[in-house]
């Protein structure tokens, strides 16, 4: 009887680790953002996954924040254009390289139902970050961009805060 509870015993410890062995552990970064240039001030935290691309970036995967004192409200989702600046869409990822951001950015919205987008801009001729903000009314496609809009140049930063998991 003994070695029946031995070998149950054994049995079950194999089942538990291999059942924990290979559940997957969630793990964040947190990281503390900011930019600013003229008329616009924006800062916040970003969480992002914990494993970077092959160029180093991470997915952008939540966001908090105020833009010139306004709340920030939620985040583009990764892949659609932020209302207003169609056909152009966001992709969340952020790097600790001298280049933090890519072509296509990342998008948030704020409290008054504006959006933002901000990238890095490699297309001008002296290459930098820009924001782009759509604000009410909002046209449904890249034509209706009015004067409430704006493409203002900034200077952005970001640093790793914490390290999650």
């Amino acid at each position: 009887m003994k070695n029946i509870a031995v070998l149950f015993a054994t049995v079950f410890a194999i089942v538990l680790g291999l059942f924990f062995g290979t559940m997957e552990t969630a793990f964040a970064i947190t990281w503390n953002w900011n930019y600013s240039g003229t008329g616009v001030a924006a800062s916040g935290t970003f969480i992002t996954d914990d494993t970077p691309d092959e160029l180093g970036f991470y997915l952008i995967i939540g966001i908090t924040g105020t833009r010139n004192g306004e709340t920030i409200t939620g985040l583009q989702p990764a892949g659609t254009p932020t209302p207003g600046n169609e056909p152009f869409s966001v992709d969340n990822l952020i790097s600790l390289n001298n280049q933090h951001l890519t072509g296509d950015g990342f998008g948030y919205s704020t409290a008054s139902g504006s959006y933002s987008s901000t990238f890095f801009a490699d297309f001008l001729p002296t290459p930098g970050y820009l924001e782009f903000l759509s604000a009410p009314p909002i046209g449904t496609d890249f034509t209706d961009v009015g004067s409430e809009n704006s493409e203002l140049p900034i200077s952005f930063s970001a640093t790793i805060i914490k390290w999650e998991g």
